[in-house]
């Protein structure tokens, strides 16, 4: 392996939990045992709209983006695109975007070494500029998520890549400093890195076939807003994706879908509170593997129209589940099952096959009385009758959510620390829950 290798696969750790104590950062507390009812309204998606926010790039004039969540990821983007010079305004969840007059080598280090999303600009920039310079990414310490693949795509595409004390420097040489056309193999389906060179690609000559491509939804949100803004994709959707390159794009409106994460955890909060509750909007084919696992554990999840579904809780009982790139069980809803498993009757096992450090929520699950044991990626789950009250610390986004769900479901009194990583994925995710008729409060430091 290369020395650029090597440093592209570092795994920035920049973002864990702050070394001061829980007593000095904003705290849920939660009284569980309160059944839920009503309706909760979807937010648009976090990891689609950060994309988009990225794509915006590729043109000038002003573009709309609809739909946007009110999160801390959101608002660390919004920094990093305006450091870059990018004009925005907000109102309400609509975002108006001109990126016409901006410095392709302007973004700063200290936002992109919070923010993995942040590294998606690294595409649109090159492409329509043929220079980019930026940090390498941070974001949640859940282990190593290297960038090899979005660098060896736009090596492919004839950029030149560098890496110089944690900062990657691009360019693309030639009369017209465009990419070009390449057949790009995946090692692994990545998001972020078919996102990266599909967006690169739209402006590139020539046509780019990308092999092994990821298949989520947000990938396909993405194609569909760079057609819109008159690139010429297709095979979003499937692990083949073929770009042509266009000249120029042009502004556009557009709105982004809803959370499918977001709305799978609070069909989960349905289903540990042993709560009917229902949700819109929704996509009911980009949570099928959710729903399956719910059915599978006793529940029904039903479609009452359009973009609503509603889950019918039932007995719990044990099930295994193994995360997988989409169509499989998603990564981002493993600790929240994890929660609700833990009370589930029986035995389960947990594969976790994405990230290698993602199941450091078992330790607070445990502290609240689940019986869980960790053997390599596998947790190995038996079924209490109960959780219990207890403070607990989350280690990142999704562990976050999984112990607010252990909370509702909890007897007595839960106190959740590290409540940045909940804001960085969840658009007010207090107040929807107080809405269900969830007792939760946020304690903030005197």
């Amino acid at each position: 392996m290369s020395l650029e290798d090597k440093a592209i696969n570092l795994s920035l750790k920049l973002t864990q939990t702050p070394l001061v104590s829980a007593e000095d950062q904003p705290r849920l507390k939660i009284v569980g045992k309160a059944s839920l009812q009503g309706e909760v309204k979807i937010s648009g998606a976090k990891n689609s709209a950060l994309v988009l926010m990225a794509g915006s790039l590729l043109c000038e004039g002003d573009s709309q983006l609809h739909n946007v969540p009110d999160l801390v990821d959101i608002k660390r983007m919004s920094e990093l695109l305006k450091a870059l010079g990018v004009k925005i305004v907000k109102k309400d969840n609509i975002f108006e975007i001109n990126a016409t007059d901006i410095d392709p080598t302007k973004a700063p280090y200290d936002i992109v070494s919070q923010l993995r999303a942040s590294f998606f600009i690294i595409g649109p920039l090159l492409s329509r500029f043929g220079v980019v310079r930026i940090p390498l990414p941070g974001g949640c310490a859940i282990g190593a998520r290297p960038v090899d693949l979005h660098v060896r795509g736009l090596q492919a595409m004839g950029a030149n890549v560098r890496i110089e004390s944690g900062i990657v420097h691009a360019n693309v040489v030639g009369r017209n400093r465009r990419l070009q056309g390449a057949n790009i193999f995946l090692d692994y389906p990545s998001v972020g890195a078919t996102e990266t060179i599909m967006m690169a690609a739209t402006l590139a000559e020539g046509e780019t076939k990308i092999e092994n491509a990821a298949q989520e939804p947000e990938v396909v949100d993405l194609a569909n807003f760079c057609c819109q803004m008159g690139a010429k994709i297709s095979g979003a959707g499937t692990n083949t994706i073929i770009i042509s390159g266009v000249k120029n794009l042009y502004p556009v409106k557009y709105s982004v879908i809803p959370d499918r994460i977001e709305a799978g955890t609070f069909l989960v909060a349905g289903a540990i509170t042993r709560s009917e509750i229902s949700l819109y909007p929704v996509i009911a084919e980009h949570l099928a593997p959710v729903i399956a696992k719910l059915q599978d554990i006793g529940c029904q999840v039903i479609a009452e129209e359009a973009e609503r579904l509603r889950i019918i809780p039932g007995q719990l009982k044990a099930t295994d589940l193994e995360t997988l790139p989409y169509p499989g069980f998603p990564t981002d809803m493993q600790a929240q099952f994890m929660a609700l498993l833990s009370i589930s009757e029986g035995n389960s096992v947990v594969s976790e096959t994405v990230f290698e450090n993602r199941l450091r929520h078992v330790a607070e699950l445990s502290r609240m009385g689940a019986d869980i044991r960790v053997k390599s990626n596998h947790a190995l789950i038996r079924g209490v009758p109960f959780l219990s009250g207890a403070p607990v610390m989350a280690s990142d986004l999704r562990a976050s959510a999984a112990l607010v769900l252990a909370g509702l479901a909890a007897e007595g009194t839960t106190i959740v620390s590290g409540l940045h990583h909940l804001d960085r994925g969840y658009d007010n995710i207090e107040g929807k829950l107080r809405q269900l008729g969830a007792t939760l409060e946020r304690i903030n430091p005197t």
